[in-house]
């Protein structure tokens, strides 16, 4: 089994954190993928799954499949993702070859420390900045798309956009969900008459569940993009789009068309790290992703959790302790690679090890702060992140055996509430800390022209001992995303649950002193044991969504979350 290097260099443009700079790795070598006889598509709107199932029967790659789901996301779960935000898109072949593209959104060049802050010095409040073009980050997913398919797409460009055109132009119906988002935050979805005219009715009702909707500027749009491919975005229609974020952007600074036409999606080699006998890859920084959960997973590695079973309060404790030493790391070292140094050492097993010596089976620790990985003398400040929100994963694997994991977003719900060409624009730049220093010490997460935010998205691919792809998983749900991953990965390696009974394992969250555990959690008893064992504990609804496919008893099938509208559609 190929044992990967732990972390990947980080581009040393700035040494805020003080790190040592770490060498470059080469990507793992992985074995060819299994062959499938029919191709799967998992993603969190079965009209989205269908549209790439369409795409795999007209002899699509999986690439050709995951860009159709994106660009169907943009017209039926408009509250989540979409051709006007980002994502990270991760791809192994059949042949072994294991990439990352980053299309994160960036900020705009005359962005700076003061992005966020108010005339008194102080950081503005968050409802002050959402709803307007200061949130918003150039759109990245249309770069990462034509890249992506430039390199594995099978079809022709045009041809991916056509189920998302035919959806968009002849009309789709509102989901109970989709209604349910427009009602919950319809200061976004009808800040701008285009979306009041797409949601609500003439007295401002939210339109019923069931209601066909159409989008004709949406359909324009993606028929542009498809005849003339992203310069009607980045070159075509570039200082229109600046502009309209412009007039929205309170103060001289805001986006210029030089941001929108510089944009360029950018490899990134793959962050992979071993559990138990599996090899986990997913997406490094700019995202905390894959650090968060190899810090979880690594945490836990010295605990026999097979034995303990998914039933026991003490598997949930170390799960929860586990994260609470991950996030600690996460919130000070995480940010773009492009501007900070990201220690080496986050993810090695040895500093994971000493970590998970603090975590006692049986009562909660006083206060899980930063570590310090090696190379670090002391951990930079914590920032003051707004919570995250949104967001949509896919899985697709083909008959050849390509597979893709694709995790997209444009921030929260309806994201910034503008809209462009019909769609929503993301307001992905809130992901950064409100605060540029602590203390006279930079935060790692600061705004900084062209600088991308953190994020929590976790596009992840498993590969089993011979090195074979078994898993495409991930998760949407802001901060929760990389747990998600991490609990379905436990579920699925030491519980040996399928996918789809690994994503519907209860969720425990608890990134900080604070468990928040899911409501109508069926682990008898778990809430009052964990209290027992210390923790400060409540029952709430959390925003769980996750996706995957996998390679079980010789075939690929898929799995989608019960507590999503998210289902698996066979080629």
């Amino acid at each position: 089994m190929h044992k990967s290097s732990p972390l990947f260099a980080a581009i040393p443009l700035s040494l805020l954190l003080g790190a040592c700079q770490a060498a470059e790795i080469a990507p793992p070598t992985i074995a060819a993928a299994p062959v499938t006889p029919a191709g799967v598509v998992s993603a969190a709107d079965p009209r989205a799954a269908a549209a790439g199932a369409e795409i795999l029967r007209q002899g699509g790659s999986a690439t050709d499949a995951a860009i159709a789901v994106m660009l169907a996301l943009t017209v039926v779960e408009p509250q989540s993702s979409g051709i006007g935000g980002g994502g990270f898109f991760l791809r192994t072949d059949a042949d072994g070859a294991l990439i990352s593209i980053d299309g994160r959104e960036r900020a705009p060049a005359e962005a700076g420390p003061d992005w966020f802050m108010g005339d008194d010095g102080e950081p503005l409040g968050y409802q002050d900045v959402v709803i307007s073009g200061r949130s918003v980050g150039v759109p990245g997913n249309i770069a990462l798309a034509a890249q992506a398919h430039e390199r594995y797409g099978q079809l022709e460009w045009e041809a991916l956009f056509q189920p998302a055109i035919r959806l968009a132009r002849q009309g789709w119906e509102l989901t109970p969900r989709g209604a349910h988002y427009a009602e919950r935050s319809r200061a976004r979805a009808a800040h701008q008459e285009e979306g009041a005219a797409l949601f609500f009715d003439a007295e401002g009702n939210v339109l019923p569940a069931g209601t066909r909707l159409t989008n004709s500027e949406l359909a324009d749009t993606l028929e542009a993009l498809a005849s003339d491919g992203p310069s009607h975005l980045y070159s075509d229609r570039a200082a229109e789009l600046a502009a309209h974020v412009a007039s929205q952007t309170p103060g001289e600074a805001a986006m210029r068309e030089s941001d929108v036409t510089s944009y360029a999606a950018t490899d990134r080699p793959p962050l992979c790290g071993d559990y138990r006998e599996y090899t986990i890859c997913s997406m490094g920084p700019p995202s905390s992703g894959a650090t968060t959960v190899l810090a979880i997973l690594g945490q836990l590695e010295r605990f026999d959790m097979t034995a303990l079973g998914h039933e026991s309060p003490t598997a949930w404790h170390l799960f929860a302790e586990s994260q609470r030493l991950a996030y600690a790391d996460r919130e000070v070292y995480l940010a773009d690679p492009d501007f900070v140094s990201i220690p080496a050492g986050i993810t090695e097993p040895s500093y994971l090890a000493t970590r998970s010596q603090m975590i006692a089976p049986d009562a909660r620790m006083e206060a899980a702060e930063p570590g310090t990985p090696p190379g670090i003398a002391l951990a930079p400040p914590d920032g003051d992140e707004p919570v995250e929100n949104g967001t949509s994963h896919f899985s697709v694997v083909d008959s050849a055996g390509n597979v893709v994991s694709w995790t997209s977003t444009i921030e929260g719900p309806f994201g910034s509430g503008l809209m462009f060409g019909g769609f929503y624009l993301n307001n992905e730049l809130t992901d950064f800390s409100f605060r540029s220093e602590r203390d006279g010490q930079p935060v790692a997460n600061r705004v900084e022209g062209s600088k991308r935010p953190r994020s929590s998205m976790a596009p992840t691919i498993v590969f089993d001992e011979s090195g074979a792809p078994v898993l495409a998983i991930g998760a949407a749900g802001g901060g929760t995303i990389p747990v998600q991953v991490a609990k379905a990965l436990v579920g699925y390696i030491d519980w040996d649950l399928s996918a789809q009974d690994a994503i519907a394992l209860p969720m425990l969250y608890s990134p900080g002193n604070h468990i928040s555990l899911e409501e109508d959690n069926t682990v008898p008893g778990l809430q009052a044991a964990l209290e027992a064992m210390g923790h400060d504990v409540s029952a709430r609804g959390l925003p769980l969504k996750a996706n995957a496919v996998e390679y079980r008893d010789g075939r690929w099938i898929g799995a989608a979350d019960p507590r999503s509208e998210g289902v698996a559609v066979t080629q």
